[in-house]
């Protein structure tokens, strides 16, 4: 179902699908697959085989009965475009998105390839934000130019979490840039120069710069709880979103 997020750069998640596998060091840690197993353990519908991969069409409607514009996060849970989730499925997500103008979808995947070959053969609703995870330069950076070539009106990254310097990159097309470090016990340190860098490349790109957290690890390279250590980026919250122009 949906529901209230924490991450805070949407309003809601929503889950037509669960459940997902691994492909590039940036799952190492998904927190997905640790919340799906304490879903699985509380009993929640949807989560009986733990984080493998579900599709859930009775989920399908839940943003056509939500009147009040909100940002959704498609499959927080999930990736909608893993090899398993057929197009025929993927068409009734977005055909939802599109029936329901007055939200912004937030569609985010590690498949870009899959993504790019289903939206050859379709309109992108202007409604749907599209975007690729970047936490690295082997896996992560050749998904930015897949993602640049689909006609969407907003094309972001997320970057997160953060695992090497990414280098300079061409931020061409790209609207939005999120950067976030690693949670949880096992997190992977990101260092302040990493995000730093990405930052500078977005300024001088006029790209929409938005720092999430620093996660177990801290500027100061000691590890601590992620709220402790909160989001500030030289003492400030970096929080821009894209411009979009109205529907």
């Amino acid at each position: 179902m949906a529901t209230n997020s924490r991450i805070e750069w949407t309003e809601q998640t929503w889950n037509p699908t669960v459940g997902c596998t691994k492909i590039s060091p940036g799952c190492k840690n998904c927190y997905a697959e640790v919340m799906a197993r304490r879903l699985r353990a509380i009993g929640v519908h949807g989560y009986e085989s733990g984080f493998r991969l579900k599709l859930l069409p009775e989920r399908l409607a839940e943003p056509l009965e939500r009147r009040k514009p909100t940002i959704y996060f498609v499959n927080s849970m999930s990736d909608l475009f893993h090899e398993k989730v057929p197009f025929e499925y993927i068409h009734q997500v977005f055909d939802v998105m599109a029936r329901a103008p007055q939200h912004t979808f937030q569609v985010l995947t590690k498949r870009a390839g899959r993504m790019a070959e289903f939206c050859r053969g379709i309109a992108v609703p202007a409604n749907v934000w599209l975007g690729v995870s970047v936490e690295n330069r082997k896996h992560g950076l050749p998904r930015i130019p897949i993602l640049r070539g689909i006609n969407a009106q907003v094309r972001f990254l997320s970057v997160e979490p953060l695992l090497e310097d990414l280098g300079g990159f061409d931020l061409s097309g790209i609207h939005w840039v999120i950067v976030g470090g690693e949670s949880g016990k096992k997190a992977r340190p990101m260092r302040p120069e990493w995000v730093e860098n990405v930052k500078h490349q977005c300024d001088e790109a006029d790209v929409a710069f938005f720092f999430k957290q620093w996660g177990t690890w801290g500027a100061d390279g000691q590890k601590r709880s992620k709220h402790a250590n909160g989001r500030r980026l030289h003492g400030q919250v970096w929080d821009r979103m894209p411009v979009v122009a109205p529907l």
